[in-house]
């Protein structure tokens, strides 16, 4: 692959660069799993939309600046290389986003992109529920209709940012009856509505990054549905695509991370294995060619291709890089690995860092059944059972 940058795009990243310097906080924000540190966020987000760096890739009268996929990459290289804060509200822009410029009305793109790229709205996934997880087709949850509204009624778990988000989106049944695929329905719904409950759940660290919801003769606009009734597992597929796919972890994330673990490297290189070299030289190689193979499938879908089942093998791919990388910083690191700060009051990064790498093969769907995907679209291999 020949990636030579353009006189346009090597201008862009410069531009990048600059503004962020100029603008990333002084400090470290508090976790986002927290209220005080979501919070700081948002009004990160409300700064970057300042500098129309809500969404680059959006169009124009929707808050972005129309550029193009290869374009979104250097500005993700730029801002992960800078130490800019994680997206508070990556389930709006980097999943239901595309998924609205996708499937929405010209109302339904106005009324809910725009507020988006500019951090006005934040929002919550809440695709999993107590016995639908990973096999999400389990879903129970209803929407009945009632006139131009839909009652729901059902509970969700495990829901994103639902702590505090403002909006949230999922899957509910719409048709009585139905089963499994058929009869899903993709709905938007402020949290406010009367009737839903949230139930923080607490993690490792006792911040509620996730929520458990309840509907309870919930009313919510039929408006607010994306594409046609019973056509939400589509819709939800398209999502996923999204989330495993190009968006939801572009490469400059991991980049900067191996960049990271090789100056980890370098400061503990005395006392370090043969093992732990090779570790480190695996994951900057890996990392490059993750890029690379984005920058490959973006360059395909400018061209009018499309990304399928490949969607599958790409989040295997980065969910275990992620994780190797930040197991090998742990080994680097020795007995101090497991203390919130070091003797000199850093913060130690690595560990929040590979506690939450051990949920990447969970979320965004289990590597397990992604693994099935790759196996059955992308090999022809035969399901279990089939011959």
């Amino acid at each position: 692959m020949d990636l030579v940058y353009t006189p346009a795009q090597q201008a862009f990243r410069a531009e990048v660069r600059e503004w962020l310097a100029a603008n990333i906080p002084d400090r470290p924000l508090r976790t986002l799993e927290g209220e005080a540190g979501f919070h700081e966020h948002v009004a990160w987000e409300r700064r970057l939309a300042e500098g129309n760096w809500g969404m680059v890739t959006w169009p124009e009268e929707y808050g972005g600046r129309g550029l193009d996929l290869i374009e979104w990459l250097i500005f993700e290289e730029e801002y992960w290389g800078a130490g800019a804060p994680l997206r508070v509200n990556q389930n709006g822009i980097f999943l239901l986003g595309p998924t609205v410029i996708e499937y929405g009305t010209d109302e339904q793109k106005a009324r809910f992109l725009t507020p988006m790229a500019a951090g006005e709205v934040m929002w919550a996934q809440a695709w999993s529920e107590p016995g639908a997880g990973s096999d999400m087709a389990a879903i129970k949850t209803t929407a009945r209709r009632d006139g131009d509204h839909y009652v729901i009624n059902g509970q969700k778990t495990w829901s994103s940012r639902a702590s505090f988000a403002d909006w949230g989106f999922g899957l509910f049944r719409t048709e009585e009856g139905s089963q499994r695929h058929k009869g899903l329905s993709f709905i938007l719904f402020d949290l406010d509505t009367p009737g839903v409950t949230r139930r923080p759940i607490r993690q490792l660290h006792g911040e509620p990054g996730f929520a458990e919801l309840f509907f309870d003769d919930v009313r919510v606009p039929a408006c607010n549905r994306l594409a046609g009734e019973g056509e939400g597992w589509n819709v939800a597929m398209a999502t996923a695509g999204f989330e495993r796919g190009l968006m939801l972890r572009s490469p400059g994330r991991f980049q900067a991370t191996a960049k990271r673990l090789v100056e980890l490297f370098r400061a503990h290189e005395a006392d370090a294995s043969p093992a732990a070299r090779e570790a480190v030289t695996r994951a900057w190689m890996d990392s490059q060619a993750y890029a690379y193979n984005t920058y490959a499938v973006a360059a395909k879908i400018m061209a009018g291709g499309s990304i399928g089942a490949e969607a599958s093998l790409n989040k295997i791919f980065w969910s275990e890089l992620d994780r190797a990388m930040n197991r090998t910083a742990m080994q680097l690191l020795g007995a101090a690995a497991e203390l919130k700060q070091f003797t000199d009051g850093r913060t130690n990064d690595w560990l929040d860092g590979y506690i939450f790498s051990l949920s990447g093969p969970i979320y965004a769907g289990s590597n397990e059944i992604q693994r099935n995907i790759t196996a059955e679209r992308l090999l022809d291999m035969p399901r279990v059972g089939k011959g």
